[in-house]
């Protein structure tokens, strides 16, 4: 981590504990906002110029049993592989309405984008103005 790296993340906990979120919180806000972009990074998927990687859901909305799909070239045509893996995404999400239960007054938004933070934190004075969440969420703590 380098000096500007640690500072910034310095600057984010003492945030987040002037919110009232406790030390042990904060590190497991922080572990399952990595484990969220990680996840979305895989949604749209990977790869080094021969091998892809993504993750793919079953089910008509998208919301049943994740696989890895695999593809990559070979001598022999192309390999498109699928198997079944861990669902991190719904355990970070469970992890954190557990870890919000106990902040009435603080909101958690998951950001999808797998660009940017993919977990803000927000408060009452954020969410005050009536615009919608999607619109005002980076008025929010970003956890990364």
């Amino acid at each position: 981590m380098t000096k500007r790296e640690a500072q910034e993340y310095n600057w984010m906990i003492d945030r987040m504990r002037a919110l009232g979120i406790s030390a042990e919180d904060c590190a497991k806000l922080r572990r399952i906002s990595m484990t969220l972009r990680r996840w979305f990074e895989l949604e749209c998927g990977t790869g080094d110029g021969q091998v892809s990687r993504s993750v793919e859901r079953d089910g008509e909305n998208g919301d049943g049993k994740p696989f890895m799909r695999i593809q990559f070239p070979t001598a022999h045509g192309y390999v498109d592989r699928r198997y079944p893996i861990a669902d991190r995404e719904t355990g970070a999400r469970k992890r954190l309405a557990e870890i919000m239960a106990k902040y009435p007054t603080l909101t958690a938004y998951i950001q999808g984008d797998p660009r940017g933070c993919s977990l803000y934190i927000l408060t009452a004075e954020n969410l005050a103005s009536g615009h919608d969440t999607d619109s005002i969420y980076t008025r929010g703590l970003a956890v990364a």
